[in-house]
């Protein structure tokens, strides 16, 4: 996908660039607990200074205040931290502003045009490097690039090109590895990376509903009933194609009644079983075997994309088989692409999480790049005014 870089924008000495980043960080008590977001779009900033502009306006969304100002999601850390990180880069601060949290405004999740000519005025350029956000038609996204010359910065370029690969070019065997709570929340991303890849690995909360479709009871594990026939076409699609679907063969499964999940006192026996659990017993992780036979598909893979954890690894009773995960997909020889959210906690959690080839900045947007091959903030800079 060609998309204009920041070298097209010509020269930049004078010039006023609006710039979209995803400063949409884990926050406690007002503290930024990861910086990672704010800290990979600086060498896009930086060069845009180094350049020759004038001022750079930045703006991002902070959390979901619903289109009213919350103290709660006031972005004052988040521009501390962003003017820590450019000075101990040598960079101007007096030259970059960072508005407020671009959802205090409802005409940002609304695209209203109102709020778009509020953003662009007085700008002469736009740079959008917010992968985490391209997924979605919002003013700050999809508005600017109709009214000015835009690129996209490093980070979303970077996303764009890595993903991009996954979709046309993969070296193979190409392995995804999927968890997660639902089948009808990927449904689209599997069907798509079923026409891509050698083996698709299922785990988390979704594999269940594949395992009723083979006629495995799953005790009250997360199931949904109206998509067993999916799973059953799906399961039905690879044996046509020769392509492999791989299921859990072990599950570790809580008692009847038992408390789990960050935050709360675990409460209940465990239980480790077949694909089939016992009556209201509830599947929470893989099991050993199904961690080392998912390992060794991953140590054989030449490309590797994992999204969504194998069980609720909050838990450290349910932590093994996204543990198992996670370290085989670092230590693989493969190129190894990880689509952030959840599996990117768990490879923070686990310590290995600067030992994969591309940590997406954005789960739900890589997912949603990977079933459709495009994203309305794409489309929006190349269809950029000149």
């Amino acid at each position: 996908m060609q998309l204009p870089k920041l070298e097209d924008l010509g020269p930049l000495k004078s010039k006023r660039v609006l710039v979209r980043c995803d400063l949409n960080v884990p926050m406690s008590g007002g503290v930024i607990t990861d910086d990672l977001r704010i800290r990979l779009p600086i060498d896009t900033l930086v060069w845009l200074l180094d350049q020759g502009a004038e001022k750079l306006t930045v703006c991002s969304h902070l959390g979901r205040p619903k289109g009213k100002p919350d103290p709660k999601y006031s972005i004052a850390p988040v521009r501390q931290r962003l003017y820590e990180l450019l000075e101990a880069r040598g960079a101007d601060t007096s030259r970059v502003e960072l508005l407020e949290n671009l959802r205090y405004n409802a005409g940002e999740e609304a695209n209203d045009p109102e709020f778009v000519a509020s953003l662009v005025k007085d700008q002469d350029l736009y740079v959008d490097d917010a992968f985490g956000a391209v997924h979605r038609a919002h003013a700050s996204i999809v508005g600017p690039p109709a009214f000015l010359p835009s690129a996209a910065g490093r980070v979303l370029a970077r996303e764009v090109d890595v993903l991009g690969t996954l979709l046309t070019n993969p070296e193979r065997p190409f392995v995804a590895v999927l968890g997660g709570a639902k089948v009808s929340d990927k449904l689209g991303v599997i069907e798509a990376l079923l026409e891509r890849v050698d083996t698709l690995v299922l785990g988390g909360g979704m594999c269940f509903t594949f395992l009723a479709a083979q006629g495995h009871s799953v005790g009250s594990s997360l199931f949904e009933h109206d998509q067993v026939a999916t799973c059953q076409r799906l399961l039905s699609s690879v044996q046509i194609t020769g392509k492999r679907i791989v299921l859990p063969i072990d599950i570790i499964a809580l008692s009847p009644g038992g408390v789990f999940g960050p935050g709360k006192e675990p409460t209940g026996e465990v239980l480790e079983s077949s694909p089939d659990l016992p009556d209201e017993w509830m599947g929470l992780d893989i099991g050993p075997k199904t961690a080392a036979i998912f390992s060794g598909i991953i140590a054989d893979a030449a490309t590797v994309f994992w999204n969504g954890p194998m069980g609720v690894f909050e838990d450290r009773r349910f932590a093994a088989g996204t543990r198992a995960v996670a370290e085989a997909v670092a230590s693989a020889k493969a190129f190894t692409v990880v689509g952030g959210g959840d599996s990117a906690s768990a490879l923070k959690a686990f310590g290995v999480d600067d030992q994969v080839d591309h940590l997406s900045t954005g789960g739900g947007a890589s997912l949603e790049f990977i079933e459709r091959g495009d994203l309305p903030g794409l489309a929006a800079l190349r269809s950029a005014a000149a």
